[in-house]
Protein backbone atom coordinates (compact mmCIF):
# COMPACT_ATOMS: atom_id res chain seq x y z
CA UNK A 1 0.00 0.00 0.00
CA UNK A 2 1.42 3.78 -1.03
CA UNK A 3 2.97 5.33 2.04
CA UNK A 4 1.09 8.48 1.28
CA UNK A 5 -1.88 6.66 0.90
CA UNK A 6 -1.70 4.84 4.44
CA UNK A 7 -0.56 8.09 6.14
CA UNK A 8 -3.58 9.78 4.92
CA UNK A 9 -5.63 6.54 5.90
CA UNK A 10 -4.98 7.03 9.47
CA UNK A 11 -6.08 10.62 9.58
CA UNK A 12 -9.54 10.17 8.20
CA UNK A 13 -9.46 6.92 9.83
CA UNK A 14 -9.21 8.51 13.53
CA UNK A 15 -11.84 11.28 13.10
CA UNK A 16 -14.47 8.53 11.34
CA UNK A 17 -13.31 5.93 13.94
CA UNK A 18 -14.83 4.95 17.41
CA UNK A 19 -11.90 5.08 20.42
CA UNK A 20 -12.15 1.22 20.33
CA UNK A 21 -11.93 1.13 16.52
CA UNK A 22 -9.42 3.51 15.84
CA UNK A 23 -7.02 1.55 18.64
CA UNK A 24 -7.91 -2.03 16.20
CA UNK A 25 -6.80 0.46 12.93
CA UNK A 26 -4.10 1.71 14.92
CA UNK A 27 -3.14 -2.20 15.86
CA UNK A 28 -3.51 -2.82 12.13
CA UNK A 29 -1.87 -0.04 10.56
CA UNK A 30 1.32 -1.15 12.57
CA UNK A 31 0.78 -4.62 11.99
CA UNK A 32 0.89 -3.75 7.99
CA UNK A 33 3.49 -1.64 8.57
CA UNK A 34 5.96 -4.54 9.89
CA UNK A 35 4.55 -7.20 7.22
CA UNK A 36 2.06 -8.78 9.91
CA UNK A 37 0.02 -8.82 7.03
CA UNK A 38 -2.32 -11.80 8.99
CA UNK A 39 -2.67 -9.60 11.55
CA UNK A 40 -3.44 -6.53 10.04
CA UNK A 41 -6.31 -7.83 8.62
CA UNK A 42 -7.88 -9.23 11.34
CA UNK A 43 -7.64 -5.94 12.78
CA UNK A 44 -9.11 -4.10 9.30
CA UNK A 45 -11.51 -6.71 8.20
CA UNK A 46 -14.24 -5.96 10.81
CA UNK A 47 -13.82 -1.96 10.25
CA UNK A 48 -14.50 -2.73 6.41
CA UNK A 49 -17.47 -4.72 7.07
CA UNK A 50 -18.83 -1.71 8.97
CA UNK A 51 -18.41 0.70 5.84
CA UNK A 52 -15.07 2.02 5.19
CA UNK A 53 -14.64 2.54 1.90
CA UNK A 54 -10.75 3.07 2.10
CA UNK A 55 -10.56 -0.04 4.48
CA UNK A 56 -12.61 -1.58 2.14
CA UNK A 57 -10.58 -1.22 -0.78
CA UNK A 58 -7.08 -2.08 1.48
CA UNK A 59 -8.81 -5.19 2.35
CA UNK A 60 -9.49 -6.00 -1.38
CA UNK A 61 -5.70 -4.90 -2.24
CA UNK A 62 -4.99 -7.90 0.83
CA UNK A 63 -6.88 -10.45 -1.22
CA UNK A 64 -5.86 -9.42 -4.44
CA UNK A 65 -2.15 -9.65 -3.67
CA UNK A 66 -2.81 -12.44 -1.53
CA UNK A 67 -1.30 -10.89 2.07
CA UNK A 68 -1.88 -12.59 5.05
CA UNK A 69 -4.60 -14.57 3.12
CA UNK A 70 -5.13 -16.56 0.04
CA UNK A 71 -4.94 -14.66 -3.22
CA UNK A 72 -8.89 -14.55 -3.92
CA UNK A 73 -9.66 -12.28 -6.75
CA UNK A 74 -13.36 -13.07 -6.27
CA UNK A 75 -13.05 -11.39 -2.86
CA UNK A 76 -10.86 -8.93 -3.83
CA UNK A 77 -13.72 -7.49 -6.59
CA UNK A 78 -16.48 -7.77 -3.87
CA UNK A 79 -14.72 -5.06 -1.63
CA UNK A 80 -13.28 -3.08 -4.55
CA UNK A 81 -17.27 -2.66 -5.41
CA UNK A 82 -18.60 -2.02 -1.90
CA UNK A 83 -16.03 1.04 -2.22
CA UNK A 84 -16.35 1.99 -5.24
CA UNK A 85 -19.96 2.25 -5.06
CA UNK A 86 -19.11 4.55 -2.22
CA UNK A 87 -16.91 6.84 -4.59
CA UNK A 88 -13.53 6.08 -3.64
CA UNK A 89 -11.48 6.61 -6.65
CA UNK A 90 -8.99 3.91 -6.28
CA UNK A 91 -11.13 0.83 -5.65
CA UNK A 92 -12.47 2.20 -9.09
CA UNK A 93 -10.12 2.33 -10.58
CA UNK A 94 -8.59 -0.96 -9.46
CA UNK A 95 -12.10 -2.47 -10.67
CA UNK A 96 -11.90 -1.39 -14.70
CA UNK A 97 -8.30 -2.54 -14.56
CA UNK A 98 -9.50 -6.22 -13.30
CA UNK A 99 -12.44 -6.23 -15.68
CA UNK A 100 -10.35 -4.51 -18.59
CA UNK A 101 -7.55 -7.18 -17.95
CA UNK A 102 -9.89 -10.35 -16.84
CA UNK A 103 -8.27 -10.77 -13.65
CA UNK A 104 -10.39 -13.27 -11.83
CA UNK A 105 -13.39 -12.08 -13.65
CA UNK A 106 -14.25 -12.32 -17.54
CA UNK A 107 -12.90 -9.77 -19.75
CA UNK A 108 -15.74 -6.76 -19.90
CA UNK A 109 -14.22 -4.00 -21.72
CA UNK A 110 -17.51 -1.78 -21.20
CA UNK A 111 -17.42 -2.81 -17.15
CA UNK A 112 -14.10 -1.67 -17.40
CA UNK A 113 -14.59 1.86 -18.74
CA UNK A 114 -17.19 2.59 -16.61
CA UNK A 115 -15.20 2.16 -13.60
CA UNK A 116 -12.17 3.66 -15.50
CA UNK A 117 -13.98 6.91 -16.20
CA UNK A 118 -15.96 6.93 -12.65
CA UNK A 119 -12.25 7.25 -10.92
CA UNK A 120 -11.41 9.32 -14.07
CA UNK A 121 -13.73 12.12 -13.57
CA UNK A 122 -12.82 11.64 -9.95
CA UNK A 123 -9.39 13.16 -11.65
CA UNK A 124 -7.55 10.12 -10.65
CA UNK A 125 -4.23 9.99 -12.91
CA UNK A 126 -3.73 6.43 -13.57
CA UNK A 127 -7.43 6.39 -14.66
CA UNK A 128 -7.50 8.81 -17.06
CA UNK A 129 -4.30 7.49 -18.50
CA UNK A 130 -5.48 3.87 -18.84
CA UNK A 131 -8.72 5.00 -20.08
CA UNK A 132 -7.15 7.22 -22.85
CA UNK A 133 -5.20 3.78 -23.79
CA UNK A 134 -8.41 2.43 -24.40
CA UNK A 135 -9.93 5.72 -26.18
CA UNK A 136 -6.67 5.27 -28.33
CA UNK A 137 -6.62 1.62 -29.60
CA UNK A 138 -10.80 1.25 -29.82
CA UNK A 139 -10.71 -1.12 -27.03
CA UNK A 140 -14.68 -1.33 -26.06
CA UNK A 141 -15.46 2.09 -27.35
CA UNK A 142 -14.91 3.83 -30.18
CA UNK A 143 -11.63 4.43 -31.77
CA UNK A 144 -11.48 8.50 -30.20
CA UNK A 145 -7.73 9.75 -31.04
CA UNK A 146 -8.95 13.74 -29.65
CA UNK A 147 -10.89 12.03 -26.32
CA UNK A 148 -7.46 10.18 -25.69
CA UNK A 149 -5.29 13.39 -26.11
CA UNK A 150 -7.75 14.98 -23.65
CA UNK A 151 -7.25 12.07 -21.24
CA UNK A 152 -3.80 12.02 -21.92
CA UNK A 153 -3.32 15.81 -20.69
CA UNK A 154 -4.85 15.18 -17.81
CA UNK A 155 -3.18 12.62 -16.60
CA UNK A 156 0.35 14.34 -17.62
CA UNK A 157 -0.48 17.67 -15.91
CA UNK A 158 -0.63 15.55 -12.85
CA UNK A 159 3.07 14.46 -13.37
CA UNK A 160 2.40 10.60 -14.85
CA UNK A 161 5.29 10.00 -16.75
CA UNK A 162 3.47 7.21 -19.10
CA UNK A 163 0.48 9.64 -19.95
CA UNK A 164 3.25 12.34 -21.11
CA UNK A 165 4.98 9.60 -23.12
CA UNK A 166 1.48 9.00 -24.75
CA UNK A 167 0.92 12.98 -24.97
CA UNK A 168 4.21 13.45 -26.98
CA UNK A 169 3.56 10.44 -29.24
CA UNK A 170 0.35 12.20 -29.83
CA UNK A 171 2.10 15.36 -31.01
CA UNK A 172 4.57 13.57 -32.90
CA UNK A 173 2.17 11.99 -35.02
CA UNK A 174 -0.07 14.11 -35.15
CA UNK A 175 -3.30 11.92 -33.50
CA UNK A 176 -5.98 13.69 -32.25
CA UNK A 177 -4.38 17.08 -32.36
CA UNK A 178 -2.17 18.85 -34.82
CA UNK A 179 1.29 18.00 -35.07
CA UNK A 180 4.22 19.68 -33.10
CA UNK A 181 7.53 18.61 -32.80
CA UNK A 182 7.82 21.77 -29.96
CA UNK A 183 5.19 19.81 -28.05
CA UNK A 184 6.44 16.41 -28.33
CA UNK A 185 10.14 17.01 -27.27
CA UNK A 186 8.60 19.04 -23.98
CA UNK A 187 6.42 16.10 -22.92
CA UNK A 188 9.10 13.21 -23.90
CA UNK A 189 11.77 15.43 -21.96
CA UNK A 190 9.15 15.63 -18.75
CA UNK A 191 8.50 11.73 -19.07
CA UNK A 192 12.25 11.05 -18.85
CA UNK A 193 12.76 13.65 -16.12
CA UNK A 194 10.04 11.29 -14.06
CA UNK A 195 11.22 8.27 -14.94
CA UNK A 196 9.63 7.00 -18.39
CA UNK A 197 12.18 5.03 -19.67
CA UNK A 198 11.47 5.80 -23.33
CA UNK A 199 11.58 9.31 -22.68
CA UNK A 200 15.25 10.18 -23.44
CA UNK A 201 15.25 8.33 -26.23
CA UNK A 202 12.32 9.69 -28.42
CA UNK A 203 13.32 12.92 -27.33
CA UNK A 204 16.27 12.65 -28.88
CA UNK A 205 15.22 10.85 -32.05
CA UNK A 206 12.76 13.59 -32.89
CA UNK A 207 15.42 16.28 -31.70
CA UNK A 208 16.84 15.43 -35.14
CA UNK A 209 14.51 16.56 -37.29
CA UNK A 210 13.90 19.92 -35.26
CA UNK A 211 15.91 23.22 -35.32
CA UNK A 212 18.31 24.31 -32.89
CA UNK A 213 16.31 27.46 -31.82
CA UNK A 214 12.84 25.01 -31.34
CA UNK A 215 14.71 22.57 -29.60
CA UNK A 216 15.96 25.15 -27.16
CA UNK A 217 12.07 26.29 -26.84
CA UNK A 218 11.11 23.14 -25.94
CA UNK A 219 13.62 22.79 -23.53
CA UNK A 220 12.60 26.25 -21.96
CA UNK A 221 8.98 25.09 -21.92
CA UNK A 222 9.43 22.06 -20.29
CA UNK A 223 11.34 23.73 -17.70
CA UNK A 224 8.37 26.26 -17.38
CA UNK A 225 6.23 23.13 -16.84
CA UNK A 226 7.30 21.53 -14.04
CA UNK A 227 8.46 24.96 -12.39
CA UNK A 228 4.92 25.67 -12.36
CA UNK A 229 3.76 22.31 -11.31
CA UNK A 230 2.36 22.09 -14.83
CA UNK A 231 0.27 24.50 -14.63
CA UNK A 232 2.17 26.41 -17.64
CA UNK A 233 2.78 23.72 -20.40
CA UNK A 234 3.02 25.26 -24.09
CA UNK A 235 3.13 28.22 -25.56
Amino acid sequence: MPRITFALATMLSFMAFTPMAAQDYQKGYDAYQAGDYATALKEFRPLAEQGNALLQTVVGDMYRKGKGVTQDYAEATKWYHLAAEQGKAQAQYNLGFIYKNGEGVPQDYAEGIKWYRLAADQGYAKAQYNLAVMYENGEGVSQNYAGAVKLYRLAAEQGNAEAQNNLAVSYATGKGLIQDYVMAHMWWNLANANGNENGATNRDRIAKDMTNADIEKAVAMARECMSSSYQNCGY
